[in-house]
């Protein structure tokens, strides 16, 4: 009898706020690792975020329709509770510096000891978005800069309908 293929599922956690080109690239790579890829939005109360879950939810789901195994969702849990939830073993983290690869390797070395049957893989980021941030791209967008090299168009567009309704401040 033939062992049927156990499902290759990881989660992509994170803000998003909002999704960049950075990001894209490492879902898209990510995407072709795995059988089914869960990007995660994290519902992080203690941050002040520019777009609410949902439409960080949504700008997702539009970027990413090209990739057919993506999976857009949210949760407000640990991340290793939700991945039990979602029956996912694989953390996918982009890391863009060495700074970014201290604090990955702090939160996956957290994450494997909550649950050791949870692993977390590190994609570097393309070096053409090394500098790039969703908090650089916001900044930019809030004074009315070009962003359409940093995020994808739907992005670039929810973002000027957003900073028209909130001016920046001096």
């Amino acid at each position: 009898m033939e062992k049927q293929h156990e499902l290759r599922i990881a989660v992509y956690p994170g803000s998003f706020d909002p999704v960049t080109k950075g990001h894209m690239d490492i879902i898209q790579r990510a995407a072709r690792q795995f059988d089914r890829l869960i990007v995660a939005v994290l519902n992080n109360t203690s941050k002040n975020p520019l777009f609410t879950v949902e439409e960080r939810k949504e700008l997702l789901l539009k970027a990413t329709q090209h990739v057919p195994n993506v999976e857009i969702d949210s949760f407000r849990d640990l991340l290793v509770n939700y991945m039990d939830y979602k029956q996912a073993h694989v953390i996918v983290r982009g890391i863009r510096s060495v700074t970014d690869f201290e604090y990955e390797l702090q939160l996956a070395s957290t994450n494997h000891k909550l649950n050791s049957q949870v692993e977390t893989i590190f994609m570097m980021t393309n070096p053409k978005y090394s500098y790039l941030s969703s908090s650089v791209v916001k900044e930019i967008a809030a004074f009315q800069g070009d962003v359409s090299d940093l995020v994808p168009q739907v992005v670039e567009e929810a973002l000027k309908t957003k900073f028209q309704s909130k001016p920046a401040k001096a």
